[in-house]
């Protein structure tokens, strides 16, 4: 039976806080739903696989065992078009070189293929609400407004989830130096 996972770096501190708690308002007082991941950028989206996932964990620990955290800043929101609401996550010069060294071990990995989204040239963000905007887009943009959003934070973690239990579930996290 495959298993599905999805490989991203959670924001933590209080950025991470930031979004969560934006993320529940969001949901309490628009009724609009986000990611059941905590803040985060995706580095990998959800993927299946049968089998042992040894290969991406061993390259992971290794990748994390001689790369260094990065700084990175979360400026101000922004939209894909009328379906996705995000805050703008400007990644330092460092942090995308390390991003990118990780894409290119990943795609070593056979059950690991990135498009667009998810690749090198992604877009890196973290989500406010992505689910079923379109119906009231203008009222959540008017709302995250109101909330002014400006942090520096760290890549400093890279995460495997899994979807289990009608959730993700924390698989494995590796911590960069």
């Amino acid at each position: 039976m495959s298993e599905t996972y999805v490989i991203v770096a959670i924001i933590k501190g209080e950025a991470g806080e930031f979004n969560n708690n934006l993320r529940k308002d969001v949901f309490n007082d628009l009724g609009l739903k986000s990611s059941k991941l905590p803040a985060h950028f995706t580095i990998k989206a959800p993927f299946k696989h049968e089998g042992s996932i040894e290969l991406l964990e061993k390259t992971l620990e290794n990748f994390c065992s001689h790369e260094k955290k990065s700084p990175l800043i979360i400026d101000e929101y922004d939209h894909f078009d009328d379906r996705v609401v995000y805050m703008k996550l400007n990644m330092s010069k460092e942090g995308k070189e390390v991003h990118d060294r990780l894409i290119d071990e990943l795609e070593r990995i056979p059950y690991i293929n990135f498009d667009k989204k998810d690749g090198k040239n992604k877009v890196f963000h973290v989500t406010v609400s992505s689910k079923n905007v379109r119906r009231k887009f203008t009222e959540l943009w008017d709302y995250v407004q109101l909330r002014p959003c400006y942090f520096e934070s760290y890549f400093d973690n890279i995460c495997i989830y899994k979807w289990s239990n009608h959730t993700w579930e924390l698989y494995k996290e590796y911590k960069l130096k």
